[in-house]
């Protein structure tokens, strides 16, 4: 099975009330974490690069390895997609390399920091959906800001969703998915008090746009537990704070069918990482703190596709093509 649109796993999320994680990647061993839990969940999978994974490891070794991904797992509809793009020029880059999804993030310019208004968000947006469905590739993209900053990426300063907004930016960009501004952040710091979310906003953007999938970014949980091992063996993480579970799945069942994790996975490698070194400190062989790094991932990942609902629903439907999609959005 080929890599599928996000359009229609998001799509088929939403029909049936669960939500779909996107797990960002930077090497083999987080593909391979990922596309173990989805195996053993028989869940429908994104996986998604940002700008900084890029950087680290190049465009064109992520899709080689996808590559592996796609042909060892068969029966799982999988997504590549690309995460916070920054401009026209990048995404162009991503689809010409195979990625059948790309996020244009025109809350921010192009050096991911400064603020942009709303028209210059639309127009840019816009750009990428015009480009992109040319190639059946979905377009995700962002109205409001989040706090926090994660690879370079971030204002540092939140603007909350305007619903009124959100639905004039889908009806004038023609955008497939929406991420919206409620409340979490980029980071594993995200809340000083306990998280409290503006689920109000998820409602009311479901109730103006029935059928856009809505997104949340910066919902990784931040789990004690993962963040224990990495201080107990050297780390130095006070007063992290993550979204709870619980409010992601509050968040789904008013109409979220996209959940971006990325912290838990940092922080389950790094703990996985300095256990091995801390307990074995004669260890030098990379495998043996990858092994383990890749385990703990994986069991992270598995737990998520449980907790969003995912488990279960990779043979739902037929996926779709790339060229399907061209034949949609051309009609």
């Amino acid at each position: 099975m080929p890599l599928v649109p996000m359009k229609q796993v998001l799509d088929e999320a939403l029909k049936a009330r669960y939500g779909v994680g996107a797990y960002n990647v930077n090497n083999m061993e987080q593909i391979q974490a990922i596309m173990q839990a989805a195996s053993q969940t028989q869940s429908p999978v994104i996986v998604q690069a940002s700008r900084g994974a890029l950087k680290y490891s190049s465009m064109l070794y992520l899709k080689k390895l996808m590559e592996a991904a796609v042909e060892l797992n068969p029966t799982l509809p999988i997504v590549l997609h690309l995460d916070h793009g920054n401009s026209l020029a990048t995404v162009k880059e991503a689809i010409a390399l195979g990625f059948t999804s790309v996020m244009i993030d025109g809350s921010l310019k192009e050096d991911g920091k400064t603020p942009t208004t709303y028209a210059e968000n639309a127009a840019v947006t816009k750009s990428v959906v015009d480009h992109a469905h040319q190639f059946g590739v979905t377009v995700e993209g962002e109205i409001g800001r989040l706090g926090g900053i994660e690879d370079g990426v971030g204002s540092g300063k939140a603007l909350l969703t305007d619903p009124a907004e959100a639905e004039k930016f889908v009806k004038e960009t023609g955008v497939d998915a929406l991420a919206l501004a409620i409340g979490t952040s980029h980071g594993a710091y995200k809340f000083k008090a306990e998280p409290k979310l503006a689920m109000d906003i998820v409602s009311e953007v479901r109730k103006r746009l029935p059928k856009t999938p809505l997104v949340m970014h910066g919902s990784s949980s931040v789990p004690q537990a993962l963040v224990d091992i990495i201080n107990k063996f050297g780390g130095k993480m006070p007063d992290t704070k993550g979204v709870p579970i619980a409010q992601i799945q509050e968040g789904i069942r008013r109409g979220v069918a996209k959940i971006n994790v990325d912290t838990d996975g940092r922080l389950a490698i790094t703990g996985a990482i300095r256990k091995v070194l801390a307990e074995s400190p004669e260890k030098f062989d990379p495998r043996d703190y990858l092994g383990p790094a890749r385990e703990t991932l994986a069991a992270v990942i598995k737990q998520r596709m449980i907790d969003f609902g995912t488990a279960g629903h990779a043979a739902d439907y037929k996926p779709a093509s790339l060229a399907n999609m061209k034949k949609i959005y051309s009609a």
